[in-house]
């Protein structure tokens, strides 16, 4: 194993790890993002302000990576648009439908022990996995 090709994802998994951990200790809420996200386009009184600067955060970060790292960032996009776009959408469909996200579920919820965020984890993983399957043999197996 690379230590080089390592580390990123460590320190990366470490800070995610302890940004969640301190909204839960500090506000008791989740840092899961799509319920952050849903709370500021339904501009839920009393939290526009700390899920505001949580988006804009992610925001930040990833306009610092581009400047800090640029060689870790896509230049181009790796499938095309419109199969981007409905991509998007499953996976915004799967949220509601899951009542959460990866980050909400996989991060805090499993961290919590939480049979529900447990089970969704795996069922987000487990799909991922066949729609890899599934994309790769339609494509011809590229």
């Amino acid at each position: 194993m690379e230590w080089e090709r390592v580390w990123p994802a460590l320190v990366g998994g470490l800070m995610i790890g302890a940004a969640s951990a301190g909204l839960l200790a500090l506000t008791a809420k989740t840092a899961g993002i799509s319920g952050i996200l849903d709370g500021i386009l339904r501009r839920e009184k009393g939290e526009l302000g700390w899920k505001g600067a949580f988006v804009l955060g992610l925001i930040v970060g990833g306009i610092g990576l581009v400047f800090m790292l640029p060689e870790n960032v896509a230049t181009q996009a790796l499938r095309p648009l419109p199969l981007m776009a409905l991509a998007g959408l499953l996976v915004g469909f799967g949220t509601r439908l899951g009542g959460g996200c990866t980050s909400g579920h996989g991060v805090c919820g499993i961290g919590r022990l939480s049979k529900r965020s447990i089970l969704g984890t795996v069922t987000f993983i487990a799909v991922g996995a066949l729609t890899v399957v599934v994309a790769r043999a339609l494509e011809g197996g590229a």
